[in-house]
């Protein structure tokens, strides 16, 4: 006996309305858990590895890319996204400020070279100086 599952269009109707109505819960749920987050996470390094290079192996990030396809992506980013945007980057200016500010740092430690007549090869090396600089300071090198 085949399993009965209701209608797709109901199933997708009814997770979106229960989940509109569920901020608070999730809100909640985030603010009192005793899970700990990050050391879950940094356990699981070895499964994501394995996930990751499986993906790898069967194509999945391709896959995933064609299925979605241009058109899906470009209607999300143009009203979802569009609409969530600004008030994700207000959200996240302290953190901006914390994460940029060590390479904003490292950037204002940086002597240029003197700049050459335009087209010059000279100037790559102005633009190797903020590279390196900027590659240092990610890598700790």
């Amino acid at each position: 006996m085949p399993i009965q599952v209701k209608d797709t269009a109901a199933i997708a109707r009814k997770y979106a309305t229960r989940a509109q109505a569920a901020g608070a819960d999730y809100g909640e749920g985030v603010k009192t858990t005793a899970k700990d987050w990050a050391g879950n996470t940094q356990a699981a390094a070895a499964s994501y590895a394995e996930g990751v290079q499986a993906a790898i192996a069967r194509g999945g990030f391709q896959k995933g890319v064609s299925a979605a396809g241009t058109e899906k992506w470009r209607s999300k980013a143009a009203t979802m996204g569009a609409a969530r945007y600004p008030q994700g980057v207000a959200g996240a200016e302290p953190a901006y400020a914390t994460g940029f500010g060590p390479y904003a740092d490292a950037l204002r430690a940086v002597s240029l070279p003197p700049r050459a007549a335009k087209g010059s090869p000279t100037n790559i090396e102005r633009v190797r100086a903020v590279a390196d600089a900027l590659h240092r300071k990610k890598t700790g090198g």
